[in-house]
Formats: C-alpha cells, sequence, structure tokens
C-alpha cells in the first residue's frame, strides 16, 4: 500500500478520542428540521481548532456550514458533505452522528499528511435531510459551484454504495369544508375529513396501476376535531416515491387529480403545495469502485454489494450538478432497517465507534487516489455525463 495512504490511516486511528467524543456528544443532544445547533457549533469548532476556514450559516441556513482548506493553487477540489440531524422525536435512529466525525477526520489528515500536490478540501454540513432537504436549499443558494466531486458516509448493515435512490415529491392537501352540528343539522356541513379519507382511499386504489418500484404513503398532518361536529378542515401529507424521476412525475398528476376528485365527492375545496422534491440518484461506477477498493484495503467489516433497496435523500438532487457517492458503512446487525430501535441501540457502542473510523479512512483514501491518480477524475466525470445524458 502507498506510504502515504498509510499514513492519512494511521493519523485518523490517532484522532479516534476526539472523533468518537464529538458523535458521541451529537447523538446524545438529537436536532432536527435546521435547528440542528448543537451538533454545527461541535463541528465547525472542531474545523477552526484543526486550521480550516469555516463559515457558519450558508446558504441561509443558520446551521449549515462551509469549511475550506487550500494547499497551492491548482488540482481538484473535493467536496466531504455531512449530515447531522436525528429524527423528530426519535433520535439518531438514522446515523447521522457519525457522518459528521468521519469527514473531519479524513480531511483532517488528509491536510496533514498530503504536502506534495495541489488540492482543496470543501467540508459542507448539511441540515435537515431528514425533512425539508437542507442541500436543496444549499443548491439554489449556489453552493457546491465550488467542487468538482461530493463525497459522503453513511452508517448501515452493510459496507457498501448506493448506485440508485428514489426521487421523492410531497405534496401537502388541506381541505377545506364548512362545520355544523354532526347531530343536529349535519346537512348543512360539508366534512373536510371525508374529502381526505376519500383521497386516501382513491389512493389504494391507484396502487395497482402503477410501476412497482412506486412508493406511496400518506399521514393525517393536523387533528380535525371533536366528533360532534363537522370537520371544516382536515390537513394530509402525501409522499411519492419512484426510483424514474419521469414516472414519479406522471404518479404526481394522477394523485393530484385524486385530491381535486376527493374535494368534489365531499362537496370541499383542496389547496396543495409541493414540498422539497427529493432527485433520484445517479450512479457512478468508476467512483463506487474506488471507495470499494479502500473500504477492503482498510479493513472494513460487512463488504457487500450495492444497495438494492433505498430510501431518498437531498444528495441526489446534489448529484445531478457534479458526480459522487456515498460510501456506506457497517455499523448495525445484517438486515437491520434505518429509523429503527437497532440504529439507537449502535449508535455509541463499538460498532457505531469503528465506523466513525473506517468512514474516515474510506472518504481519505478515496480523496487521495482523486487528487493522486492519473485521469481517474476524468473517467468519474466521463460517467457522470453519460448519465446525464440517458436522462435528457
Amino acid at each position: 500500500m502507498d506510504t502515504q495512504k498509510e499514513a492519512l490511516w494511521h493519523l485518523i486511528d490517532e484522532q479516534k478520542g476526539v472523533l468518537i467524543s464529538t458523535a458521541d456528544d451529537i447523538y446524545d443532544h438529537p436536532e432536527w428540521e435546521g435547528k440542528e445547533v448543537h451538533a454545527a457549533s461541535l463541528l465547525t469548532g472542531l474545523l477552526k481548532e484543526m486550521g480550516f476556514a469555516v463559515e457558519l450559516g450558508v446558504g441561509g441556513l443558520p446551521t449549515a456550514f462551509r469549511a475550506r482548506y487550500q494547499h497551492e493553487e491548482g488540482g481538484p477540489s473535493i467536496g466531504l458533505l455531512c449530515e447531522y440531524d436525528a429524527l423528530k422525536d426519535f433520535g439518531h435512529g438514522c446515523g447521522h452522528h457519525l457522518q459528521g466525525p468521519a469527514v473531519i477526520g479524513a480531511a483532517h489528515a488528509l491536510k496533514e499528511i498530503l504536502t506534495d500536490r495541489p488540492y482543496q478540501l470543501v467540508i459542507y454540513g448539511t441540515p435537515a435531510e431528514e425533512s425539508f432537504g437542507g442541500k436543496i436549499n444549499m443548491l439554489e443558494a449556489g453552493l457546491f459551484q465550488d467542487i468538482d466531486v461530493a463525497l459522503m458516509m453513511h452508517g448501515g448493515p452493510y459496507t457498501q454504495t448506493d448506485v440508485k435512490s428514489l426521487a421523492l415529491s410531497e405534496i401537502l392537501a388541506t381541505f377545506h369544508g364548512k362545520s355544523s352540528h354532526a347531530a343536529i343539522a349535519p346537512h348543512k356541513g360539508r366534512s373536510a375529513l371525508d374529502a381526505l379519507l376519500l383521497a386516501f382511499n382513491g389512493i389504494e386504489y391507484l396502487r395497482e396501476h402503477v410501476p412497482d418500484d412506486v412508493r406511496m404513503h400518506y399521514t393525517i398532518e393536523t387533528l380535525p376535531g371533536p366528533n360532534n361536529i363537522v370537520p371544516d378542515t382536515a390537513v394530509g401529507s402525501f409522499c411519492l416515491r419512484s426510483y424514474s424521476r419521469e414516472a414519479l412525475d406522471e404518479v404526481v398528476s394522477r394523485v393530484r387529480d385524486i385530491l381535486k376528485g376527493a374535494a368534489l365527492m365531499a362537496g370541499v375545496t383542496v389547496t396543495m403545495v409541493d414540498r422539497p422534491s427529493f432527485d433520484d440518484k445517479l450512479p457512478a461506477p468508476t467512483l463506487n469502485a474506488v471507495i470499494m477498493e479502500n473500504a477492503k484495503a482498510c479493513g472494513a467489516p460487512g463488504i457487500a454489494p450495492p444497495r438494492e433497496k433505498t430510501g431518498s435523500t437531498d444528495f441526489g438532487n446534489v448529484l445531478h450538478r457534479m458526480p459522487g457517492a456515498c460510501a456506506r458503512i457497517k455499523f448495525v446487525p445484517e438486515g437491520a432497517a434505518a429509523h429503527s430501535q437497532e440504529y439507537l441501540d449502535h449508535g455509541k457502542d463499538d460498532m457505531g465507534h469503528a465506523a466513525i473510523l473506517y468512514g474516515a479512512k474510506i472518504l481519505a483514501g478515496t480523496a487521495y487516489d482523486l487528487i493522486c491518480g492519473k485521469d481517474l477524475m476524468d473517467r468519474i466525470k466521463e460517467d457522470f455525463q453519460k448519465e446525464l445524458t440517458k436522462r435528457q
């Protein structure tokens, strides 16, 4: 193995105390929905101590940040992205507390060891992945334009990469009816709740007529009120997903028609608000191969083929602007589902702590290969352009 890469990984091991304690601190103080004040403060404070130029509050988001290190002029610009939001009222059941320390461990090692060629490191802290998708706001604000490639890590039941993710669209539907006494004068009322329930049923009938990979789920956002009043307001959210954005857009159109039809049947009106949409990931075969080579070389556990079943992420939106990939690192038992108690149980144990170090080593090794490898970045950019062309 390259002696510089060995030195990178050795320095990461030496930093394990501060990396683990930072992750544990974030785990113990779960925050969400753009309010990740404690986590952002911890991570930016550590980056400042390590000599990075740090900006907090970028992209109009108080808990988003950017940290940079430039070694000489020219060379590739490597983006290292991290999330640190928890699941609302549940905690770190997706392992996001592991990401920031892993990214910082990788960036610090590269900064200290790789001193013989030009490059730039840009660390992006991206809040609210589990809710409104902070990366979307950051893209709209013009961020990420200063990097050539975007790298992430994420805990999971296997060490692997992604070749896809589900595109996601979400509609918030508010039905407006007319209240009345439910016993004395129900005929004078128009039930917004009836419309919402009709919409739910309409979607159930739609399931037979969509592609197999489409996922449709919904919930009641606000409770309509006591049962002796015809509800005049009912609010539901509708989450729609597919591996194909084109197929998903057709499903979204049909669901909007169902919502309109449900309102018509109940004699009420409906207003619809589109929440931020997540794009599907573009596969990066060459970059994924480099990630897995480094995973094997550093001895990461649970090596497996790319994931077949995935969720949705705002990282997909970033990957429609530039090449990138996410290294999945094993820290929970095989078969464990994200957003589960198992993720909470292992978030601070030896498996969780080891995932930070493996993630840092894989990211550092991959970034090292991108900076030092002849023509490697060009091949990764070619993969990206081919995938974009397929979607045109």
